[in-house]
């Protein structure tokens, strides 16, 4: 039992309990049987570097990274005024969008982490379904999928979330927009030079690495050019804009260099229907067929957050629980996918 006069010197009051509750369930599935499963929040929050204490009144707050990460939003302008995260899937170049994601809407928490976690799903919907074939079809992370996971994470990890605009992140037909305040700290040349690593935000990327997400070692940014070009798309574009409003800006294009053209889904089939004029079901020709829209993006989500509830997904997705519910039973049927432990708590894994 944790001696309650040891947590009347933490004050958190600041951060989100549910946040951190999933932050905890995601390090837990990475890390299995780790020390630091077993330790209180407030410990555990210390040991990742969110809380710390103040030297001069000896009680724990938060750190700037830990409200960042777990804070909620009304609080988090309170030390940071202009923080502002966004994400929109546009429907042209301008001011049409069909989803949005931003940290003030008042629905969520509004931090960081649960910015991720909510759009990196969206992020890779449109993304080629990964599968292998091993005598049953199995999904597996692809370097694509690494890729857009590393461009978000370092697009948060490397804003000055003290500098004007926030992070934009937008979703267009044809490309991938990362955009944070604040330019790169080392330079343009000596990041794509490789090597070199200096974070804006240091312990929110030690906080992400602990959860396999981003790079410390200064391989980022190759990692995601090259991702990129193996899939056959226009290379990336590193953009920095630099005077009274700094800003830095990644682009990953969705059109493919011969082509030229976006990838697209090359069936509308529903897996589990039954092709009337083949008379066959799609689900045992699932090896030939490619998944539709709705499979892919179930998959996609998968793959980039195992911890995601079906009840999650559907809210994320915008789908129904019934629909979310019986594309997971397919993908099960067809030895795609297994779940690990309850509904909440547990995880996703290919079988």
């Amino acid at each position: 039992m944790v001696d309650t006069k040891v947590l009347d010197t933490f004050d958190l009051s600041a951060l989100n309990s549910e946040s951190i509750y999933a932050f905890r369930m995601s390090f837990r599935n990475t890390h299995v049987s780790h020390p630091w499963d077993q330790l209180p929040d407030e410990d555990f929050l210390v040991k990742i570097g969110a809380v710390a204490k103040d030297t001069t009144t000896g009680k724990f707050h938060p750190t700037g990274a830990g409200l960042l990460m777990f804070g909620n939003e009304y609080e988090i302008v309170r030390e940071y005024p202009n923080y502002f995260l966004d994400f929109r899937e546009m429907v042209n170049d301008i001011t049409e969008w069909t989803d949005r994601v931003w940290s003030t809407s008042g629905d969520w928490s509004g931090n960081i982490f649960d910015f991720y976690r909510r759009i990196v799903t969206k992020l890779v919907q449109d993304l080629k379904v990964p599968f292998r074939l091993e005598g049953i079809i199995r999904i597996d992370d692809t370097p694509q999928h690494k890729a857009v996971r590393e461009a978000l994470a370092n697009c948060l990890v490397n804003a000055d979330y003290y500098g004007r605009g926030g992070v934009v992140i937008l979703k267009h037909r044809e490309r991938l927009v990362f955009e944070n305040p604040g330019t790169i700290r080392i330079g343009k040349a000596l990041m794509l030079e490789g090597g070199h690593s200096d974070p804006r935000n240091s312990v929110i990327i030690k906080m992400f690495s602990m959860l396999h997400i981003g790079e410390r070692a200064g391989s980022g940014i190759h990692r995601i050019i090259s991702a990129w070009s193996s899939a056959g798309y226009d290379a990336p574009q590193i953009a920095e804009r630099i005077g009274e409003f700094e800003r830095t800006t990644l682009t990953l294009p969705l059109v493919y260099v011969e082509k030229g053209i976006r990838e697209t889904a090359e069936s509308t089939q529903e897996i589990g229907s039954t092709d009337a004029s083949k008379g066959e079901s799609t689900q045992e020709n699932t090896k030939k067929e490619p998944f539709n829209k709705t499979a892919r993006a179930i998959l996609n989500s998968i793959i980039v957050q195992p911890t995601l509830t079906r009840e999650m997904l559907a809210e994320q997705l915008g789908l129904s629980d019934s629909t979310v519910k019986k594309y997971l039973k397919i993908f099960k049927d067809l030895g795609l996918i297994d779940r690990i432990g309850p509904n909440k708590g547990g995880y996703w894994e290919e079988k």
